[in-house]
């Protein structure tokens, strides 16, 4: 017996559920394709952010270095402003006799 176009039996009603699951099994399994790229793509960020962290630390510890060897420049050379200063007024002054 028909009803509607379909028979209605069991076996009308899983025809007609079979495509929806094979629906459903790639729908999944996009959803499943999709965690994983989203997945490796959470690693890649959390070792970028990794990454970039130790290069932060880095450019600090570069910049503190950068600062010190400023310092150490400029007191060298008041040092050695200051010695050849003392060289130059001695001459000045034997010069003035």
């Amino acid at each position: 017996m028909e009803v509607g176009g379909q028979e209605s039996g069991m076996p009308g009603a899983s025809q007609g559920a079979r495509p929806s699951n094979k629906r459903l099994q790639q729908t999944q399994a996009q959803v499943d394709e999709v965690v994983g790229i989203m997945k490796v793509n959470v690693e890649k960020v959390l070792e970028r952010d990794q990454k970039l962290s130790q290069l932060d630390d880095r450019a600090d510890a570069l910049q503190e270095g950068a600062s010190q060897f400023e310092k150490s420049a400029a007191t060298l050379k008041r040092k050695y402003w200051w010695k050849n200063i003392k060289m130059i007024i001695p001459i000045d002054e034997q010069g003035a006799d």
